[in-house]
């Protein structure tokens, strides 16, 4: 967690009072997950610096329901024919179904380690976490093993929107 270093109250208490301030919100704000740093199989970065600005126009575009999305294991994704017009549209640069498929494709392995070490530290090493928190990880383990028996260890989009 890039702040952590910011708090001047303990982790756990961060993310009880996060969650807590959305309670008694009709329409809670739409919370969202974007990987910079994802690399190939060579360790050279999959997106460039600009496509930040793809990104963001498409979560703005979704929060307003102007978007529709795919809806995977541990979240929701953007469909390949939004993200080719918004690269064209805002960087003027053709996005390929091989760069969409290798960016979101589903990484079941990764993702287990993720929770795996996130429920490890977190239990260890920090105090009064609340328990939602490892509910809602438990919760995403089980709906990632459950996409495992179906797909295989990874999933490609177009396998989980068809």
């Amino acid at each position: 967690m890039s702040n952590l270093d910011f708090l001047s109250i303990t982790l756990g208490r961060y993310i009880k009072d996060n969650l807590e301030f959305v309670d008694g919100v009709k329409e809670p704000p739409a919370i969202f997950s974007v990987n910079y740093f994802l690399k190939d199989k060579d360790g050279k970065y999959i997106t460039g610096m600009h496509d930040k600005r793809v990104w963001v126009k498409w979560m703005e575009l979704r929060v307003n329901g102007d978007l529709d999305a795919i809806k995977t294991p541990t979240g929701y994704i953007p469909r390949y024919e939004d993200l080719k017009k918004l690269f064209k549209g805002t960087l003027d640069k053709d996005y390929k179904k091989k760069d969409y498929t290798e960016q979101f494709t589903l990484r079941i392995p990764e993702n287990l380690e993720k929770i795996e070490r996130i429920v490890k530290i977190y239990r260890k090493d920090v105090a009064d976490v609340p328990r939602i928190l490892f509910d809602t990880l438990e919760k995403q383990r089980k709906r990632l093993l459950e996409a495992k028996a179906k797909y295989g260890d990874y999933v490609a989009p177009s396998a989980i929107s068809s």
